[in-house]
């Protein structure tokens, strides 16, 4: 029953961009949902494990594996939880379950935190794997600055955002998905046959307890960083037709589904097998620490800058259309080329300012990951589930989503303060623009 939510926003039914190509098949789902996941976070969990160590390392990616599809599953029923209505968006969602004005206060910043913080990341990672890449094809490269390889990255990006949709870039979002299940089958592959390094050890890194147990919070909002396609899943859903009798949430679960195994195929080995490989020194990019064979750790890197391409765009794409959506209605700014060409391109600016000012890599995921991914991908989803279907005070639907909600809360401000203190600490020893 949803009697008592709140009333229909007016723009629950998406603006134009969504709604004019509704003919996305399940599969689609599947490497939209893979592109949008498997990112930037897979490279850093040999890393998190590193904080963590085998037991609780293990658990976690277990336990975030299970509570995030499940929370993805909540939101594909409660895309058209209202008979005739799609909800195309999160924050049209939020506006039903909350009311027009808090909903939009309670999702809208954390949405945003979520695709700011993963094209951020996507910037850093793409310059970083693209300089790997070129150190290694062409060794004369190595001396430009990774600045320089971020600003060649974004450049990119500056281009491929003005494709007008999220199915204008099926092709990008298809080879991206490849990318991503391509690259992390060379990670962990390519650690397997190193083996482990000399005087490999799995103790937890020395240092005083109060950094170690920040180090621990952080790599906590590196794994929450990993499970990342809740920002983007209504849009993705809002792609593929739906009547009556074939509601759009059935394909849409199914191609959750496929992508969450091809997830799982690639976090667990990469995780698991990078730290047997480098124990508590590994790098919080396990790509960084690979060197032979040099032809395939360059075609792993190259796959990373693709993906990551790809992945920026997935993210990105909301916030374009939300970004035009307000200038238009509100602001009443024509729509046209020059809007497109002028909002898409600060947005790009923003995020190419950002990344090449602060180009912590696990940092910048242990606090993205706590920040902004956590509320989106653990909880927030639970607590619309409640104001909405109301479920029956100890039932089990009641008992998982509590649950779910205390474990994302207490996730939440453990990583998010331990991502900015590191991020604090990192920077006063780092040479900006270097």
């Amino acid at each position: 029953m949803v009697t008592n939510a709140s009333p229909l926003p007016k723009v629950a039914n998406g603006s134009k961009e969504i709604t004019n190509n509704r003919r996305a098949k399940w599969w689609y789902a599947t490497f939209h949902n893979v592109t949008a996941m498997v990112g930037a976070g897979v490279l850093s969990l040999p890393y998190a494990m590193a904080h963590l160590g085998w037991g609780p390392g293990t658990l976690a990616l277990v336990l975030s594996w299970c509570i995030t599809l499940y929370t993805l599953w909540l939101m594909i029923q409660l895309h058209e939880c209202v008979p005739g209505t799609r909800f195309d968006r999160y924050r049209e969602l939020g506006q039903y379950a909350f009311g027009p004005k808090l909903g939009l206060w309670i999702v809208v910043p954390q949405q945003l935190i979520v695709q700011l913080g993963c094209d951020t990341v996507y910037m850093v990672t793409g310059g970083k794997c693209l300089q790997k890449f070129m150190e290694i094809v062409f060794p004369d490269s190595a001396s430009m600055r990774t600045s320089y390889w971020i600003c060649i990255f974004g450049s990119i990006q500056f281009f491929l955002s003005q494709l007008p949709d999220l199915n204008s870039i099926s092709g990008v979002s298809f080879a991206a998905a490849v990318m991503s299940l391509s690259y992390s089958t060379i990670s962990w592959v390519s650690c397997l046959s190193r083996g482990p390094v000399d005087g490999v050890s799995y103790e937890y890194k020395k240092s005083s307890p109060d950094d170690s147990m920040f180090r621990i919070f952080s790599a906590l909002g590196q794994v929450a960083f990993a499970y990342a396609g809740h920002g983007v899943i209504l849009e993705i859903q809002a792609t593929i037709p739906s009547s009556p009798t074939k509601p759009s949430k059935d394909p849409m679960w199914k191609g959750t589904v496929v992508a969450y195994f091809i997830t799982a195929l690639c976090y667990f080995p990469v995780a698991m097998v990078g730290y047997w490989t480098f124990g508590q020194d590994v790098q919080d990019n396990v790509l960084m620490a690979l060197h032979k064979p040099g032809w395939l750790i360059a075609a792993a890197n190259l796959m990373v800058v693709i993906h990551v391409i790809g992945s920026y765009q997935v993210y990105a794409m909301p916030v374009f259309d939300s970004i035009e959506t307000i200038l238009t209605s509100r602001y009443k700014v024509p729509s046209g080329i020059a809007l497109r060409l002028i909002a898409r391109s600060a947005y790009v600016a923003f995020t190419l300012f950002v990344g090449v000012t602060f180009p912590f890599f696990g940092d910048l995921l242990g606090f993205f990951g706590g920040f902004g991914f956590t509320p989106t991908s653990y909880f927030l989803p639970c607590i619309i589930w409640l104001a909405i279907k109301k479920p029956k005070r100890l039932s089990l639907s009641w008992i998982v989503n509590w649950g779910c909600i205390f474990i994302g809360v207490v996730m939440m401000f453990v990583s998010t303060i331990s991502g900015l203190r590191n991020i604090i600490s990192d920077a006063s020893t780092f040479q900006f623009y270097s």
